[in-house]
């Protein structure tokens, strides 16, 4: 009677036992596919190298300005001296200051006039 029990024990038990479930492995979608991953990626390198392009660019034109800019500063200062040295010249060459140089010097005149002599390179 007892193996009897025990056998009735056993379905019985059996027969109340919780179903194991089984998992079922859901794959979501993503939103943005394979292909529009690499396309989208694409899109951004392309973009990222443009602006790094224009900012390398805008960065050598801007060193460029600046030298020019220094160099137009140089030329400047180069016609100011250049002027003041072309009056020095027209200051140093006139008739009365030789003829004053000449004489102290012991120079004597033998033309009444003297007269300007002009560069043939100007």
């Amino acid at each position: 009677m007892a193996a009897n029990h025990a056998r009735s024990w056993e379905q019985s038990y059996t027969s109340y036992q919780p179903q194991v479930e089984k998992k079922v492995i859901i794959r979501k979608k993503s939103w943005i596919s394979k292909g529009e991953k690499v396309l989208y990626s694409f899109v951004a390198m392309v973009l990222l190298l443009a602006g790094v392009y224009v900012v390398s660019y805008s960065s050598s034109m801007d060193s460029l300005n600046r030298d020019i800019q220094s160099l137009e500063r140089k030329i400047t200062t180069q016609q100011v001296v250049n002027e003041g040295l072309m009056f020095e010249i027209k200051e140093l060459s006139r008739p009365e200051r030789i003829t004053q140089y000449a004489k102290e010097n012991g120079l004597t005149i033998q033309a009444a006039e003297v007269k300007q002599a002009n560069a043939f390179n100007q």
